[in-house]
């Protein structure tokens, strides 16, 4: 294996590990209009997530920086011609963090259900068109003789990615309310593992769709079997949340989008954004990386600094690992 394969599979895990922890702090930004029934109940879904959402949000700074230093040319096509839905992704991001600092700095009820909206709103459309984006990238795009995107939006807009898009959105939801039975006390964590139950079930049909259509236009048998765990892990995830064994239905259903985005990148590989247009075109982890010292540099940088980013967010998250109720939040 040479060094741009090995950035390959670092860059697949930091968006799998991405997905797996922005995945259920999107989900509980949409859970807000879903599953919480007043303002109190409300205060403790975004109580649960307040002290990790952020460091969420480094892999996602990590995995692009990544793809930028180490496949330049997948970067500048991917971000010139995703230009419209990534713009979109991170106005969101943006206003997404807007809305967690400004909610409760004044009493208005007005002013807080307006933030409340655009928790929601932007909670709902980056769950949705990550799935677009991705579900594009594995599939095939317009991509021209001299690597550019040859496409326009709407062609962005097919039914494999409209389907990839609620694939995550689903999962991610799905994700987010196993994460709050686990994370909550009374009713609402009643409340979760009910609505747990129908999201998963309405995820796995959609799921199920997605991989099989993955797997038949671009699979091998290192994705069958990615696609093989995600399923049975979604089961599992399915099965621990009706027991009510939340720990074990989150661990699945975590372990779910790590095979589906395994699966994704299995399906990709050796292949970064292939070509619609002609196969000779596509970008591949050779014609698209940097030179052999940037990955070398980047190799021994990277294995210094990621112990140090898991050991402290692995502290944050032991650290807030108490269940929250209503009871516990202040009247203001």
């Amino acid at each position: 294996m040479q060094l741009h394969d090995v950035w390959f599979v670092l860059i697949a895990v930091l968006w799998t590990g991405y997905f797996f922890l922005e995945g259920f702090d999107f989900g509980v930004g949409i859970l807000t209009k879903l599953l919480a029934r007043d303002e109190p109940e409300r205060r403790v879904l975004i109580n649960t997530i307040g002290p990790v959402w952020d460091g969420n949000e480094v892999w996602l700074l990590t995995a692009g920086g990544a793809t930028f230093a180490a496949f330049p040319a997948w970067y500048a096509t991917l971000f010139s011609g995703f230009y419209l839905p990534l713009l979109a992704i991170l106005v969101c991001l943006i206003v997404r963090v807007l809305a967690f600092e400004y909610r409760a700095k004044r009493s208005d009820p007005q002013w807080k259900r307006n933030w409340e909206h655009a928790i929601f709103w932007t909670s709902l459309l980056p769950a949705f068109l990550w799935g677009v984006a991705f579900a594009n990238i594995v599939h095939g795009v317009k991509i021209n003789a001299a690597g550019d995107y040859a496409g326009n939006v709407l062609d962005l807009l097919n039914p494999y990615a409209i389907l990839g898009g609620l694939v995550t959105l689903s999962l991610f939801t799905f994700h987010g309310t196993v994460f709050v039975a686990l994370k909550t006390l009374g009713d609402i964590r009643t409340r979760a593992r009910t609505l747990a139950r129908t999201l998963g079930l309405i995820t796995a049909a959609l799921a199920l769709a997605f991989l099989i259509w993955t797997q038949t236009s671009s699979g091998d048998g290192w994705s069958l079997a990615a696609a093989v765990i995600a399923v049975v892990a979604l089961v599992a995830a399915l099965a621990f949340n009706q027991l009510g064994r939340e720990g074990w239905a989150f661990i699945f259903s975590g372990v779910t989008i790590v095979a589906a985005v395994a699966m994704l990148f299995l399906a990709l590989f050796p292949d970064v954004m292939p070509s619609s247009l002609n196969p000779a075109w596509s970008l591949t982890v050779s014609n698209a990386s940097s030179s052999h010292y940037t990955l070398k540099v980047m190799t021994w940088v990277a294995g210094i600094m990621t112990p140090v980013v898991l050991i402290y967010q692995s502290w944050t998250y032991w650290v807030f690992r108490k269940r929250i109720g209503v009871r516990n939040i202040p009247a203001h």
